[in-house]
């Protein structure tokens, strides 16, 4: 099954450690900093638009964009009744294509190393390139290779009363990528279905992704640690990067 089918119903109670109203914050005083103040903003990877409602919360126009009908069908569910709700689409990043252009695109959760292929990523940032307003950011985070090639051979476990996950990690050195197999059982009644879901994460250097942001065409790229303004230390498990389409005069 490919990844975030099943999943999808039980995603939110996995991950409630995850706190992403300081990914949000984060992102707010990036903007604060570069003196941008977006009314706009795509959220890419969006799945069950834990990140889409933060934003439409502080009265941005949202769209949220992801490949998996399932989460997609839960973010809709969740944010449905908000008073300015996000307006969800189901697209690859590598064909996207928004209605109107935005002024901001953030991909949480190093979801941009789920595209496999470095082409495809590539193609994804001038996809996303194209869908900004002129001035527009775009900031994303990705797991670190180190982080990824530590995951080799790990095995986890996540579970609360009606889930219960069991994921183990494969690094392959030869097509640089990290797998996941994860056995997912969930509660229906008095019984439990299992199914399996595999993803797989591709290793991208920070090098790399600066390269496919300046050949898009991007600026004014800076690299940080996790959530913070310093650079990146050795043994870093995550960064983000923030890149502007240029600004015309």
């Amino acid at each position: 099954m490919e990844a975030y089918g099943a999943l999808a119903e039980s995603y939110d109670r996995l991950t409630n450690d995850v706190d992403y109203r300081a990914t949000v914050d984060f992102y707010d005083e990036i903007l604060r900093r570069e003196g941008v103040t977006p009314r706009s903003v795509a959220d890419l990877a969006c799945g069950t638009g834990s990140v889409s409602a933060l934003f439409a919360e502080r009265g941005l126009r949202v769209v949220g964009v992801d490949i998996s009908e399932e989460m997609l069908t839960v973010a809709q569910q969740k944010t449905g009744g908000m008073d300015n709700p996000p307006w969800f689409v189901c697209q690859p990043l590598q064909e996207l294509r928004l209605p109107r252009a935005v002024d901001l695109a953030v991909c949480a959760l190093d979801s941009l190393d789920y595209i496999t292929e470095p082409a495809d990523c590539a193609l994804a940032i001038r996809r996303i390139y194209k869908a900004l307003n002129p001035g527009g950011m775009f900031i994303f985070d990705v797991n670190t290779p180190e982080k990824l090639r530590a995951m080799d051979g790990q095995v986890f476990l996540d579970e609360d009363e009606d889930v219960y996950c069991v994921w183990r990690g494969e690094f392959d050195e030869q097509t640089n990528i990290c797998s996941y197999g994860m056995d997912l059982f969930q509660r229906r009644g008095e019984v439990w279905v299992r199914s399996f879901e595999e993803h797989r994460e591709y290793a991208y250097t920070q090098e790399q992704l600066v390269g496919y942001l300046q050949a898009a065409g991007f600026s004014r790229i800076e690299v940080y640690a996790d959530r913070s303004f310093r650079a990146p230390g050795p043994g870093e498990q995550r960064i983000y990067i923030k890149a502007r389409k240029g600004i015309v005069r």
